[in-house]
């Protein structure tokens, strides 16, 4: 198994503000926590490039690639959470790049997988701005890379505590992208409802799954397990990407989750198992948020587990109370995917 890992020290640099939580020790934290497992030397470790403008642009305005740009060796504050510093376009540039170049090489086969570890992070960038710490989409970006390259399903799983807004927005009529969100609802950025769907042709191909706070390893596990993997399984995706974020770790400052490292390991699990198919394993996995850095090290290093082929952790699915939710889930979404029906 070829597992990369895309880093590098630009990511560092990028400065989200005095004492903001997305700041450079959380990589120093999943790096400490791959390399304490021993797992690192299992990987191979792989240098990012810069992402062009014209990839970008598949998914961004012009004008917002340019705004971004403008702020290299300046700091700007887009809004009051998302800043971006000296350095940080430099940062945004090889974070789109490392997803898109990932892609590519799992797509040629040169890697099985690949797990990337950037900042800034992405999935609340919209076409048009910056947003929620967010400078470029990442995945989306990446995701645009491989429709180019003339695939036709392709599978955007979220496991971010909060909803990628902007990643839905750019595909929510695009019945090429299936994208799958677990998040804690109503939190930021207030979108993500059930019944938000898709538009046009594109409808049913946006799949949100909005949880209450206090969800577990064992809600997660039946939801995943229940929900999203048959939905999964059913459109079949040729290639799986992943916005890893690690902000529904219990004690994450700014969640209200419960999981654990047992919990992601079963989520990387899941999102592995939706690639089993036409896919054939192909699976790239990209750092969105968590801001807990013991929750990072070890959640990181058990999705780590998760893409090298290590049998998941075990949890214990929970029982009939979360069937209600379940049940809801099934009603909203069975139009669109049979399969939830059974």
């Amino acid at each position: 198994m070829k597992v990369g890992l895309y880093d590098d020290p630009v990511f560092l640099e990028h400065d989200a503000g005095a004492g903001h939580p997305e700041r450079p020790q959380r990589l120093i934290a999943l790096r400490e926590g791959i390399r304490g497992e021993g797992l690192e030397a299992r990987l191979e470790l792989c240098s990012p490039r810069d992402a062009t403008r014209a990839e970008l642009r598949r998914v961004h305005t012009a004008e917002h690639v340019e705004t971004v740009a403008a702020t290299a060796g300046r700091t700007r504050r887009f809004d009051p959470d998302t800043q971006a510093g000296p350095h940080s376009y430099a940062a945004a540039l090889k974070a789109a790049g490392a997803a898109t170049d990932a892609v590519v090489r799992v797509l040629e086969g040169g890697l099985d997988r690949a797990l990337c570890l950037v900042r800034p992070p992405g999935h609340h960038a919209e076409a048009d701005r910056a947003m929620g710490f967010c400078l470029f989409n990442n995945v989306a970006v990446a995701a645009a890379a491989a429709l180019a390259r003339g695939l036709s399903r392709v599978a955007i799983i979220d496991f971010d505590v909060h909803h990628g807004n902007g990643t839905q927005h750019m595909f929510e009529a695009d019945r090429r992208v299936l994208y799958v969100s677990s998040h804690a609802y109503p939190f930021y950025p207030g979108t993500g409802s059930l019944h938000e769907t898709g538009v046009g042709e594109g409808r049913g191909f946006t799949v949100n799954l909005p949880l209450p706070p206090g969800m577990g390893d064992g809600e997660y596990a039946r939801i995943y397990r229940d929900v999203v993997l048959p939905i999964a399984r059913a459109f079949d995706p040729e290639l799986v990407l992943v916005s890893a974020g690690f902000d529904a770790f219990g004690g994450d400052p700014l969640a209200p989750m419960a999981l654990t490292a047992s919990g992601y390991s079963e989520l990387g699990a899941v999102c592995l198992a939706a690639a089993t198919g036409a896919a054939r394993g192909r699976a790239v996995f990209v750092l969105e948020g968590g801001y807990d850095l013991r929750g990072l090290a070890s959640s990181g290093a058990a999705v780590t587990r998760a893409l090298l082929g290590d049998p998941p952790a075990k949890v214990v699915p929970a029982g009939k109370a979360i069937d209600p939710l379940i049940a809801e889930y099934r009603r909203a979404l069975a139009p669109y995917w049979p399969i939830l029906r059974a």
